[in-house]
């Protein structure tokens, strides 16, 4: 993830400010990747004190055992109006090792609003070499008081190149590429995906789905898959394997699709009225018999 981050305009921003003397007192972090949060702020704290990550300190970055560095909420702890009092109360104590101290809260977004009015006057004005990094996933439940204390670093959702280039460091999976693309642009979404069975269950029953283009395989892959666990996961992954046929078409890339160029099309379309469907609890397996009835009418010329 490090390369994804060091990337981004809001890290270069942040080291700016380090070169030049000028950091913030207080800044937001606006990151949209809930499981990469945490480790996101700690690489913002490893420019903050000039360490890095093979040295003394940036280990104690790591595990968070750095005395000028507290990192909150600390394990099973909730951001309440104690734990922001306690903040202000150390904010108050002299730095131990550095001539500053640091303040990391992730998860701001969780907090309630009675902590966030209680750090209102010290994201202000903190005690001389006191600073604040704040981690949200959104920010719209972040207060507008608190807003306006702060200095907003955006960090933007991830191409799915840039997702598979971060996956294939990792490690190789042969299905980096489709959590890549289904993932939204978040890391932390397509690590999930690949740490858990049921993605590559998905996948590859998305992927028979997808080549049933004759009006009996359509009856086959529906009866196989009508009472299929991960239902909207399976009609999202079919509409990304869908759109993908279009995409080949439309860039005029020799692929091994199933479908024509209309079918795939209306296959799109055709899984945008099954989701809208299974919202009000309507049959999954008649949704998937019907929906791959129509591909294939279409595919063969129909009009379905």
């Amino acid at each position: 993830m490090e390369k994804l981050i060091y990337g981004t305009a809001a890290y270069k921003i942040f080291c700016g400010d380090k070169a030049g003397n000028r950091l913030s007192h207080a800044y937001m972090l606006y990151f949209a990747d809930e499981g990469n949060l945490r480790r996101a702020l700690k690489l913002f704290a490893l420019k903050f004190f000039g360490a890095t990550a093979d040295d003394r300190n940036g280990r104690l970055i790591a595990s968070e055992g750095l005395p000028d560095l507290k990192v909150y909420p600390q394990p099973a702890q909730k951001l309440t109006a104690d734990v922001a009092s306690a903040i202000v109360e150390d904010a108050a104590l002299s730095p131990l090792e550095y001539d500053k101290k640091l303040y990391v809260i992730s998860d701001f977004n969780a907090a309630s609003p009675i902590f966030q009015n209680k750090l209102l006057k010290i994201l202000e004005e903190p005690p001389a070499g006191v600073h604040f990094l704040l981690g949200a996933t959104t920010l719209a439940p972040v207060l507008d008081t608190v807003k306006s204390r702060v200095k907003l670093l955006e960090i933007p959702l991830f191409t799915p190149s840039e997702i598979y280039a971060a996956l294939e460091r990792a490690g190789g999976n042969p299905l980096n590429r489709s959590a890549a693309e289904a993932c939204g642009g978040v890391l932390g979404v397509a690590q999930n995906m690949l740490g858990g069975g049921w993605f590559k269950e998905t996948a590859a029953a998305a992927e028979e789905i997808c080549r049933a283009g004759t009006r009996a395989k359509a009856v086959e892959a529906a009866q196989k898959y009508g009472d299929f666990k991960y239902k909207k996961e399976l009609l999202c992954e079919m509409q990304r394997k869908y759109f993908g046929e279009v995409k080949a078409y439309a860039q005029d890339i020799a692929h091994a699709g199933a479908l024509s160029l209309a079918a795939a099309v209306y296959a799109c379309r055709g899984v945008d009225g099954a989701l809208a469907d299974l919202k009000f609890n309507a049959n999954f397996s008649s949704l998937l018999y019907d929906l791959l009835l129509r591909v294939a009418e279409k595919n063969a010329g129909g009009r379905g």
